[in-house]
């Protein structure tokens, strides 16, 4: 598994978020991407031994395609999410709950 995992819920549907394209990026460049599963996890951005580095990275997640397939006028077209890895033995979990109107993150397990 990658040492940085997201899972994308769709709160106001009550299920996953399949399909949206994912970018980490670190100092304004692009270190990977993918996009959610079926359960709307991203489990391999990076290779399962790619060591991690300190600092701040960003995880951006591509939501207004998501929402213009499923028919839903929505106000974020993507949303950004920075945070800091200090220890780059961790597994660094990054979820984020979804709505057309708002979202919500925390640091996971």
């Amino acid at each position: 598994m990658s040492g940085i995992t997201t899972h994308v819920l769709d709160t106001s549907r009550g299920r996953p978020a399949a399909g949206i394209a994912v970018r980490l990026e670190r100092g304004g460049a692009e270190l990977a991407h993918g996009r959610t599963d079926a359960d709307g996890r991203l489990r391999d951005l990076l290779p399962a031994d790619a060591p991690l580095q300190p600092g701040i990275y960003r995880l951006v997640f591509d939501t207004g395609p998501y929402f213009r397939d499923a028919g839903v006028e929505a106000f974020y077209p993507s949303v950004s999410i920075d945070f800091e890895i200090r220890d780059g033995g961790q597994h660094y979990h990054v979820p984020l709950l979804l709505s057309p109107f708002g979202y919500s993150t925390y640091r996971g397990s």
